[in-house]
């Protein structure tokens, strides 16, 4: 239970009074006008405490529904934390937000609710699956029947690196729980999917991606662009970079160095050392039996064929292919986009403001797993992917009504996009650092 739980709920706050209840060790949200005090609540909170310390102080009424479908299930965790509610002359919204935005995005909401778009089809999710399975077994099928010679292990390495980019897809769907009813099903079908397929840990990486929902492009809140003093994103930090002369590489540089060191490593290098520092960490020994699992699969699979060290490269060798991939189809619809620190923005705006999509083909949805609809996927995290276009017009719809940008790109434009934002954020931070 938080903090002041045992009070009667009758207490009544203004937004200065539950704003000031920001901090580490003292975190009040308010969700539908209702306050609640969540500061102990916050380290046992399945999504991770950073995602509530992001909005600490504030309204979380939309990603409060955004994230949790159930919302019967988690109100048995929230009755013991509240605390009061806003006083009647309090506006439901904080920070000057829109108030006609809000109402109409919530109304949108609920029309989607009652026309199924939230209700998954599990056979589309299993088909996904038996692909990745196929993909997986036809890799070792085809090295068992003609050996491990050049042409063989090459067409191996693209079959498996295809299944690692489809399985990184699926187990995202998973992670969002948008297929099965019961959350427990999602959750272990994802540990699999990510330990066992993927051998990474399915908690560190949901407690990084919820945070980037929560907060996308958001720095100091969304761990996507903090890029570890290697890259300068967007207009406002390199030019504060360059005027306190911080230097750690040359950024005027980035744009040509940055397929060196972003698309080869964030996989095989970030990913699995952040992966496996969390579960240490945290002492998350499930996780690191599913990630077991994949090494020892691996290795009793293609060792025999392929031997030691000729295994290990392969593993690499796949990894880093798939991480060009991923990091592809991920920065292409937010490095573009405006980044910049916390300005308190509704839902519907701040997830605009971040994010674009990629026009829709039939391979743009298999080879993004439908994250080409980034858009809908950010503004409804738990609807399955498969009713991402025909939610699509309907948002189209209301943002020009509040004259929201709505950006739809070919994907061709929309990856060389990476390339002109970083190049732009690089002659930012040199101007700034040798004129200001």
């Amino acid at each position: 239970m938080g903090k002041g739980a045992e009070q009667t709920p009758a207490h009544v706050y203004t937004w200065e009074e539950v704003q000031k209840h920001s901090h580490k060790n003292d975190q009040w949200l308010v969700i539908d006008r209702k306050v609640y005090d969540v500061t102990n609540w916050a380290q046992r909170h399945p999504g991770g405490f950073r995602l509530i310390k992001h909005y600490a102080g504030e309204d979380a009424t939309e990603p409060f529904t955004a994230f949790h479908p159930d919302q019967k299930f988690v109100q048995k965790f929230l009755k013991p934390l509240l605390v009061g509610e806003l006083a009647t002359h309090e506006p439901s919204q904080d920070s000057n937000k829109n108030t006609a935005v809000v109402a109409d995005f919530r109304e949108l909401v609920t029309h989607l609710r009652k026309e199924g778009m939230f209700v998954a089809r599990p056979w589309f999710f299993g088909l996904h699956l038996a692909q990745i399975l196929l993909l997986e077994g036809g890799a070792w099928l085809l090295l068992w029947l003609w050996g491990a010679g050049w042409g063989p292990t090459l067409l191996c390495i693209m079959l498996l690196t295809i299944a690692q980019a489809q399985a990184s897809w699926l187990q995202h769907d998973f992670g969002h729980s948008s297929v099965f009813k019961k959350t427990s099903w999602n959750h272990i079908t994802q540990r699999f999917i990510m330990g066992h397929i993927k051998g990474v840990s399915a908690q560190w990486w949901n407690h990084r991606h919820f945070q980037h929902h929560a907060k996308p492009n958001v720095f100091s809140k969304d761990p996507d662009i903090k890029m570890v003093k290697l890259l300068v994103v967007g207009n406002v930090q390199p030019v504060e970079y360059g005027i306190k002369k911080i230097k750690f590489l040359p950024y005027n540089y980035q744009h040509k160095y940055f397929f060196l060191v972003g698309p080869p490593l964030t996989i095989p290098v970030l990913f699995h050392i952040q992966s496996m520092h969390a579960s240490i960490t945290h002492g998350n020994w499930e996780d690191m039996a599913w990630v077991l699992s994949f090494h020892l699969r691996y290795f009793m699979c293609y060792v025999p064929l392929c031997g030691v060290l000729g295994t290990f490269a392969l593993v690499i060798f796949v990894r880093f292919l798939e991480s060009h991939w991923f990091v592809w189809v991920s920065q292409m619809s937010h490095l573009p986009m405006k980044i910049d620190h916390e300005k308190h923005q509704d839902w519907l705006s701040m997830q605009l403001n971040a994010t674009c999509n990629v026009e829709q083909s039939a391979f743009n949805d298999w080879f993004t797993g439908h994250l080409n609809f980034q858009i809908e996927h950010h503004l409804f995290p738990t609807m399955p992917r498969h009713n991402y276009h025909q939610v699509a017009p309907l948002v189209k719809a209301l943002c020009e009504k509040h004259g929201i940008a709505y950006q739809e790109k070919p994907m061709g434009t929309a990856m060389a996009d990476v390339y002109r934002s970083l190049k732009n954020s690089g002659e930012l931070w040199l101007d700034a650092y040798l004129h200001k």
